[in-house]
């Protein structure tokens, strides 16, 4: 069964897969055309090249066109998005920490009284 990704979930998505994830930090470097980015690789420039469109899916990367040369470039701004929320979620996770360790500490302030 094939699934529809968009916004945040496309991102996760592209990002669980660990050949994806190096291929993001390979563009981190700066932009290369799709045979550079499958050398490194044991697969084939059409198992890269699939890998590269759930990137381009999910945002995560463009490609160009120069002449001849297809240069793959990694895009920041989902991963921007990807990050906010993470930060958002973490902070809320936190505070209910705080809240149930203040709790606690009231409570065992209760118990030796």
């Amino acid at each position: 069964m094939k699934m529809a990704f968009d916004g945040i979930d496309a991102t996760f998505v592209a990002l669980a897969d660990p050949t994806r994830r190096a291929i993001l930090a390979r563009l981190a470097q700066g932009e290369v055309t799709v045979m550079d980015l499958a050398e490194p690789f044991s697969m084939s420039q059409p198992a890269i090249s699939k890998h590269l469109k759930v990137l381009e899916n999910a945002g995560l990367v463009t490609r160009g066109r120069d002449g001849t040369r297809r240069p793959v470039r990694a895009e920041t701004k989902r991963l921007r998005q990807a990050t906010a929320w993470l930060e958002d979620f973490c902070a809320r996770l936190e505070g209910n920490y705080q809240r149930l360790d203040a709790l606690l500490a009231e409570m065992k302030t209760v118990q030796k009284d």
